[in-house]
């Protein structure tokens, strides 16, 4: 079914100059093939829009909100979800931690994100969402049936029968391979659509594919932290073998928590736990790069957000997921489908970035 974009998304079309694909924002109405659209998530059967959402942030105040959540935020969650929708953004990623009471959060985001797919099916019945969310690998859950116990109460939380993508978030101290065995399980029992894994290594990873393959069930997809500024991926051979495996590498911190927009200067550095990540010091090592985005950008009619965002995307088999707090973020992202950037400018900015020292990632990719 064809899905109706409006200007006020940002979304664009794309016109031929010269040699290069330059996106200018649709001054009416346009209508895209939302099958054109999308991409396959590893061999599944499953296909969702070629750059995603993430709800890290809906209804946490441990590392997102300045510790604080309250009506406006949740409302300012609505309309970013809604502002997705409408321009053609229907992958959703959550998890069972986010804003929940062990991460010390407000209100859980499963709960947030089942609401708000409740509230716009009965505006538009026809709308499809797919919802990706993951199970937590704590140190007491054990065996096959911990992942299966788990994903029914996110479903529960969600009021919805079934999700589109399953991944564990995180390797377990112990414990795995009955967790790719409940992944597996979960598939079977018509409680997913297609699972994946979460932060983990090459090694595990190729574990993970062979323990699910046995079974004739394809592992679509591994989340890992992955941005211009942080390429441990690429070097760990996490993404080689993701594109050898034929798995999806789905990118959060995609635009590294904002420190890649622009927003951020050594005299304004982020707050919260983020100013411990992207400190003055470290901002003001970036700033060559940031001016160099910008640039690009412009040339374009692009922001700075949609520029490292398309290079996540010409990297290939990669589906970026940065998270949307508001629906003027949500509409920028949008922005960042629909053209690309020389390969000339992709070797550029990663030559650019690599002069930088790389910033800390998740701990548990080290496990």
């Amino acid at each position: 079914m064809a899905l109706h974009l409006s200007s006020a998304c940002l979304c664009s079309l794309s016109q031929m100059r010269g040699q290069k694909i330059r996106a200018v924002a649709a001054e009416s109405s346009v209508t895209f093939n939302s099958e054109e659209d999308k991409v396959k998530l590893g061999g599944s059967d499953l296909k969702v829009t070629k750059l995603g959402i993430g709800a890290w942030s809906w209804g946490d105040t441990s590392y997102w909100n300045n510790f604080e959540w309250d009506d406006k935020k949740l409302k300012a969650a609505k309309t970013a979800f809604d502002a997705s929708i409408d321009c053609g953004i229907t992958f959703i990623d959550t998890a069972e931690v986010y804003g929940s009471r062990f991460s010390f959060g407000a209100i859980n985001s499963e709960t947030l994100l089942g609401r708000f797919i409740k509230e716009r099916k009965e505006k538009d019945p026809e709308v499809e969402v797919a919802v990706a969310t993951k199970f937590a690998a704590l140190p007491w859950r054990l065996g096959r049936q911990s992942v299966l116990a788990a994903l029914k109460d996110s479903l529960a939380r969600m009021e919805l029968s079934s999700v589109d993508l399953y991944q564990l978030h995180w390797p377990g101290i112990w414990g795995n391979e009955g967790y790719i065995d409940g992944l597996g399980d979960a598939v079977e029992q018509g409680l997913v659509k297609a699972v994946g894994v979460s932060n983990y290594s090459e090694k595990r990873l190729r574990d993970a594919y062979e323990q699910l393959k046995r079974r004739g069930i394809p592992l679509a997809s591994n989340q890992v932290n992955y941005s211009l500024i942080y390429r441990l991926p690429e070097q760990n051979g996490v993404k080689a073998a993701c594109d050898e495996l034929g798995v999806t590498l789905i990118a959060y911190s995609p635009i590294a928590q904002g420190a890649l927009t622009g927003k951020y200067t050594p005299e304004n550095p982020p707050t919260g736990p983020r100013g411990q990540i992207y400190t003055p010091e470290f901002l003001t090592k970036l700033q060559p790069l940031i001016n160099r985005i910008k640039e690009i950008g412009e040339s374009y009619n692009k922001t700075s957000t949609q520029v490292v965002l398309n290079w996540l995307i010409a990297q290939e088999n990669v589906v970026p997921i940065p998270g949307a707090k508001n629906a003027e973020q949500a509409k920028e992202f949008g922005g960042a489908l629909g053209w690309r950037l020389t390969q000339q400018e992709i070797d550029q900015l990663r030559s650019l970035a690599s002069e930088l020292k790389p910033v800390t990632g998740f701990p548990v990719e080290k496990l």
